[in-house]
């Protein structure tokens, strides 16, 4: 088993064990384990759906195109239930990334960024050079308020809190928090090293000038909403779906797939358009 494997299981098992060890007398080991996990699938789902779909895929690519409202829904409640992550900051820096992937200029690793280097990097990235998030909606008001450092730090203090009153227990509470944002830590990971280092996983196109590599295994495709396809996705970066094969496990574009059908989203003719040599029949959208 692959290292980030590991340490991804790891991650879950410990948390797991931590939950049931940390819940309340009133609970129990074993509904103490039932609402972790509950919390735990609810911020990671939440979280993917927010940073994988919608930011990823529906703003920073212009690959789908999801109503607004939808939108604007989805990063209020993760960033005032979930993990917070500005999403202005968040675009501008991942079309950085795919303009100076592994170079200088990308904010999230250089070449010769090692595992601890990007894990620094992780929380504390490299300054941002230039500003590429110019779009309608991100200086929209619901935007904008949610990218104010102050709404950042009230939105998690006040989750915090709730999810205290709701567990009625500050020792749990603690573990579930700080429980799912190392493993939100180790999802970065996946997408910033393992992925952007070429001792692991595969490469399907070699003619790119970075070091964008593809995982395929069930946990960091099911973890990061498919975004550890990153080879496939540096040689088309407009393409709606990540995998290039159907052999190729795609959680992300599952997802999509269902906001379609519910009427959430729609492709865009960049997003629907199919190379040739990719190596689908169709893209089955």
């Amino acid at each position: 088993m692959k290292i980030y494997n590991i340490i991804g299981y790891s991650i879950i098992f410990v948390y797991m064990l931590a939950c049931m060890y940390s819940a309340p007398a009133h609970l129990g080991p074993w509904i103490g384990m039932l609402i972790g996990g509950v919390y735990f699938v609810f911020c990671w789902f939440l979280g993917g759906l927010y940073l994988a779909d919608v930011l990823h895929l529906g703003i920073a690519h212009r690959s789908l195109d999801y109503k607004e409202w939808f939108i604007k829904v989805v990063t209020v409640v993760n960033n005032s239930f979930g993990l917070y992550v500005d999403p202005i900051a968040w675009v501008n820096r991942h079309r950085l990334h795919h303009k100076h992937a592994d170079h200088p200029g990308d904010p999230n690793k250089l070449s010769g960024d090692g595992f601890w280097r990007t894990l620094y990097l992780c929380v504390m990235p490299y300054q941002c050079k230039e500003n590429l998030a110019g779009d309608k909606i991100l200086k929209s008001r619901t935007f904008r308020i949610v990218a104010n450092p102050i709404f950042a730090i009230v939105s998690q203090v006040l989750s915090f809190y709730l999810l205290w009153k709701l567990v009625g227990d500050l020792k749990f509470t603690l573990v579930m928090w700080f429980g799912i944002r190392i493993f939100a830590l180790w999802v970065n990971m996946i997408q910033n090293y393992w992925t952007h280092t070429r001792q692991f996983g595969y490469r399907r196109y070699n003619d790119e000038d970075d070091n964008a590599m593809n995982i395929g295994e069930w946990l960091p495709v099911t973890a990061t909403f498919s975004a550890c396809l990153q080879n496939n996705h540096h040689h088309y970066e407009g393409l709606l779906r990540l995998s290039h094969d159907n052999s190729e496990y795609d959680f992300g574009f599952l997802t999509v797939k269902l906001m379609k059908y519910i009427g959430l989203v729609k492709a865009t003719r960049k997003g629907e358009e199919l190379p040739g040599d990719v190596a689908l029949g169709a893209l089955d959208f």
